[in-house]
């Protein structure tokens, strides 16, 4: 269907210049909203990445210890996947918040965030405690090698006592987003993260401290974090969605429909976690230096795929509060919109990291290493494939995001468990021991043909799904307007 260009729309709409102030996505321009609205969410995860990287600049290249780096990428995918489970149930508050939001029922939203806020704690103490007790038989089963497992114990254990002040903050950074504010998580993040850095040139460099040393400054900041956004949610008076620990309930009906989007996202990333596990375990059957590319791969790709996603919770947030607010037409410009920021994203910054791979590297690796040559031909030859593919992931997630926003969390965890979990463990068992694939770029190859298969997908279900929430919602209004036919000729 042939769709009008927006930007004469946008650029003469008196609107255009309070796009800013704007928290309520169901009137007025999409296009600059949409990118206004992603933009300090996907400042908040490179910089969130960026931290990262410095956690593992810091223990590669100033603790002195060369198999410090290895050991703190050989945890990566078991804390994910924690993480991961407590990050689903926040997106299923993100649905939740989103819809009450656009359809203006504001008592619903303020029972939301309360409910949410105590899932938040349980769940993030539960995770912490399970963590604590399982991450070293976790690690020996990765095939995690003898020299890295106890420092790889070590790290792991330190960061799982973060998971609770790790979960508010993703819970109330969920609720801001959900309610149009993308940039009090930007603040609240730049200055975690600048305490997070600090932290690490003192406990790394100052006390001689290695993979401990990082893992420390880490949950630190999760703990400013937490109490940040609870603050800045106390301090939304007025509004609907203001925190306030008076009014802290457990709703049953609001965790219902929490659990209701937020389990099948949190199983779905705890499935895509656990075949990165395979994967993790795949790559620890290579040398040292292998599994240290890995890590610093990881790092590098993590900023694209961080770009692309803020898109996916713009798409969730633009479409859910529309389904909300029973807009059909605008739910699909949100996505339509979100598709092309996305792919043009995804471009630019994976061609930006592939053109800056070199001196990306030369940030983790130490020029004294005897190894460093090896070292980065490894990581060019992974961030390749995967940068040039990446684009791929992003109109995936942001197609699942859609999904989600109207109410169907279901459809993506099954689409993404089979074409992506499932295949990636057959793609591990049944070709990569094959001689001609038993490389570490024969293994990647099997995040670009799961994308593809889990994209196609993905797009097939939510033409269904949008198709039949328009032929709803325009019953919805032959039947309002009968009724008001009848009462008009009454």
């Amino acid at each position: 269907m042939y769709m009008a260009s927006p930007l004469p729309y946008l650029f003469w709409d008196t609107e255009v210049n309070n796009l800013n102030s704007k928290k309520n996505f169901t009137e007025g321009p999409i296009f600059w909203r949409i990118t206004l609205f992603a933009l300090p969410i996907m400042l908040t995860g490179v910089l969130q990445i960026c931290y990262g990287m410095a956690d593992n600049i810091v223990v590669g290249k100033f603790s002195g210890d060369p198999l410090a780096l290895a050991a703190v990428g050989c945890t990566s995918t078991f804390s994910n996947l924690v993480i991961n489970l407590l990050l689903g149930l926040a997106a299923g508050t993100g649905i939740v918040v989103a819809q009450c939001y656009g359809a203006k029922e504001h008592k619903l939203v303020s029972r939301g965030v309360h409910t949410a806020i105590i899932v938040a704690l349980v769940g993030g103490i539960l995770f912490m405690t399970v963590g604590l007790i399982i991450c070293r038989p976790v690690l020996v089963l990765l095939g995690t090698k003898p020299e890295l497992i106890d420092k790889s114990t070590l790290y792991l254990s330190i960061i799982f006592m973060g998971i609770p002040g790790n979960a508010v903050y993703n819970f109330g950074a969920a609720i801001l987003r959900s309610t149009g504010d993308s940039k009090t998580p930007l603040l609240i993040l730049s200055t975690a993260g600048l305490i997070n850095v600090g932290l690490n040139l003192v406990f790394v460099i100052g006390c001689k401290m290695t993979v401990e040393g990082v893992a420390i400054a880490t949950i630190s900041s999760q703990y400013i974090s937490a109490a940040a956004v609870l603050t800045a949610l106390s301090m939304k008076r007025g509004e609907c969605y203001a925190f306030s620990f008076k009014k802290l309930c457990f709703d049953k009906r609001m965790f219902s429909r929490i659990m209701r989007y937020g389990v099948p996202s949190g199983l779905q990333s705890a499935m895509f976690s656990i075949s990165n596990m395979l994967m993790t375990g795949a790559v620890n059957t290579f040398p040292t230096t292998t599994i240290t590319a890995n890590t610093i791969a990881s790092n590098i790709d993590a900023i694209t795929y961080t770009s692309m996603n803020s898109f996916t919770q713009a798409s969730m947030t633009f479409v859910g509060q529309n389904y909300g607010a029973r807009n059909h037409n605008r739910i699909k410009k949100s996505f339509i919109y979100c598709i092309l920021q996305v792919f043009v994203i995804g471009v630019l910054v994976a061609g930006l990291e592939l053109i800056l791979s070199g001196p990306l590297i030369s940030l983790f690796v130490d020029e004294a290493d005897p190894n460093a040559a090896i070292i980065t031909e490894r990581t060019v030859e992974i961030i390749t494939l995967l940068l040039s593919t990446y684009v791929i992931c992003g109109v995936m997630d942001v197609t699942a995001g859609a999904i989600r926003g109207l109410g169907y969390a279901l459809s993506p965890m099954f689409i993404n468990v089979f074409c992506i979990c499932v295949m990636r463990v057959i793609w591990i068992y049944v070709f990569f021991p094959m001689e001609r694939l038993h490389t570490i770029t024969g293994l990647y190859l099997a995040y670009p043909i799961t994308w593809t298969a889990s994209l196609i997908a993905m797009l097939t279900a939510f033409i269904l799904v949008y198709r039949g929430i328009s032929r709803r919602f325009g019953d919805e209004k032959g039947e309002l307007s009968e009724t008001e036919n009848r009462f008009s000729k009454a």
